[in-house]
């Protein structure tokens, strides 16, 4: 009888630390999509009051590492001509350690520049899950990696020459 209590109280912690965790993610999971939609309806202020004071973006060009500031000053004439970017969710992972006010994730998108991938840090403020850093890539088939190399050498070898400069 003490094993099956004890089985039971185990097996009932487990289950409630899985449903936190569950509504922990679907909590950032929301967030996300909110985030994603507010862009697609060039919604300037909800894109990015879902966004942390310190967020970071990162584009899909070599040059485009943007503090929130650099970043809305970029992004504010495409949500003034009523739109932004369109990205839908193909597919989503959400990480966050137990306790933690922090978690990461990384997904698949359906854009404008074909599949992309988005990578991020969402932070808890307050009570509230916020994009702290985002990380955009266009994903790119192995098979095509020696053709796209090409395209952009005469871009990427003038770049690296500024950079290596600095």
């Amino acid at each position: 009888m003490k094993h099956l209590f004890l089985g039971l109280l185990l097996l009932s912690t487990i289950s409630l630390t899985a449903q936190k965790q569950d509504k922990i993610e679907m909590a950032i999971n929301t967030q996300l999509e909110a985030w994603h939609k507010a862009a697609a309806e060039a919604d300037f202020d909800a894109y990015f009051d879902l966004m942390t004071e310190d967020a970071v973006f990162i584009g899909t060009d070599a040059e485009e590492n943007w503090q929130l500031d650099q970043f809305k000053a970029f992004s504010k004439p495409y949500f003034d001509r009523g739109k932004a970017w369109s990205f839908s969710t193909l597919e989503r992972t959400i990480y966050h350690p137990k306790k933690a006010k922090m978690a990461w994730f990384d997904e698949l998108l359906d854009t404008q520049m074909g599949i992309c991938r988005g990578s991020g840090v969402m932070l808890l403020d307050g009570k509230e899950w916020k994009v702290q850093h985002y990380v955009l890539s266009i994903a790119v088939p192995n098979e095509n990696v020696d053709e796209l190399t090409q395209l952009k050498k005469t871009h990427d070898d003038a770049l690296i020459e500024v950079f290596r400069a600095n």
